[in-house]
């Protein structure tokens, strides 16, 4: 196999913020396998809660370049145990993985969900993000993107009263994500006025590791709990049901499309609601996730929508929320 990286910064429509960083760029590693006559691309951006940048991760990729392009390559789970066996991080991984999966879908001729076997006759409509703001930009962000389902980020000691303001301006479901700034308390009291706002669930109100006030949440919240922090690897699912309602699986935490499949069905086991979400990739990643949809109660794929300009043509997300799926194999991505 041949392997190229490049180097994409991507524009945002608007400053994208959430409870503990704002930011107007999103740095993202293009990962492009070729094999055969066919080139498979992957994704994974940068990320500063977990110390990942583009430097970072080709550095990773560069020093068993030699190994990888030497490699056998047959099909994705052998590839991707083969790149957990180098010690790369799972971001790193996830770029490669996501590649190895559209590679083999466009070897085969097949979308991956129908390798999958799959139906995607229904699946559910991603949520579009409101990221923290004024509630006047909040609002303005809302109507200029008019959709079904709003994903809010919040973090304030006001996000019950951010919300009873947005909802003044739509009928729209809403989810609300606190990126681990509440507190067990006010995770339980905020929860019976979300609920009465027309909220669906709660994603990771509480830090990461805080277990014993999970628990104490899950027990008390009148609202369902989605895990995102604290679901980052497979054997984090099995934990999180005894604490959360769902997960929302993230590809470039996990370490791909192949990791994942297998976290969506261990959460399908424990009776776990399951979400994927996206990290503001462009249509690379979106189009990975895409092909997941079929086997998701939620998901959480809006990436490209949020910015200015894409570098990608892949899945197209309408304006109703339908997906159209490509007619190239795999992923269905090329660049532009």
């Amino acid at each position: 196999m041949e392997i190229t990286i490049k180097k994409y910064v991507l524009p945002l429509k608007h400053t994208f913020s959430i409870s503990r960083e704002s930011h107007d760029f999103q740095d993202s590693m293009i990962v492009a396998l070729k094999h055969n006559g066919k080139t498979g691309y992957g994704e994974a951006t940068s990320n500063p809660y977990y110390k990942i940048t583009f430097s970072t991760m080709q550095a990773e990729i560069e020093n068993v370049r030699e190994e990888i392009e030497n490699y056998n390559f047959k099909e994705p789970e052998a590839f991707h145990a083969f790149l957990v066996s180098k010690n790369l991080s799972n971001f790193a991984i996830c770029a490669l993985d996501l590649a190895a999966n559209d590679l083999y879908g466009k070897l085969l001729g097949k979308p991956l969900y129908e390798i999958w076997q799959t139906d995607n006759s229904s699946y559910p409509v991603t949520n579009y993000t409101i990221g923290l703001d004024t509630v006047d930009k909040m609002v303005a962000k809302m109507k200029e993107m008019p959709w079904p389902i709003y994903k809010i980020k919040l973090g304030t000691q006001q996000d019950v009263e951010i919300v009873r303001e947005l909802r003044k301006h739509t009928d729209a479901i809403f989810r609300v994500d606190a990126n681990c700034a509440w507190t067990a308390e006010e995770t339980i009291l905020n929860a019976p006025y979300l609920k009465e706002l027309g909220v669906e669930f709660i994603e990771q109100p509480l830090k990461a590791d805080d277990w014993k006030g999970m628990e104490k949440v899950i027990h008390k919240s009148v609202l369902p709990i989605v895990a995102d922090e604290s679901c980052i690897v497979e054997s984090d699912v099995e934990k999180c049901g005894l604490h959360f309602t769902g997960v929302n699986i993230k590809l470039t935490k996990c370490g791909g499309l192949t990791p994942a499949r297998r976290m969506i069905a261990k959460a399908k086991e424990m009776g776990l609601k399951v979400m994927v979400g996206c990290m503001t990739e462009s249509t690379v990643g979106i189009s990975a996730i895409a092909q997941l949809i079929p086997q998701l109660d939620y998901v959480d794929m809006d990436g490209a929508m949020l910015l200015k300009e894409d570098i990608a043509d892949g899945v197209i997300i309408k304006d109703d929320g339908k997906v159209i799926f490509p007619s190239q194999g795999g992923s269905g991505v090329s660049l532009r």
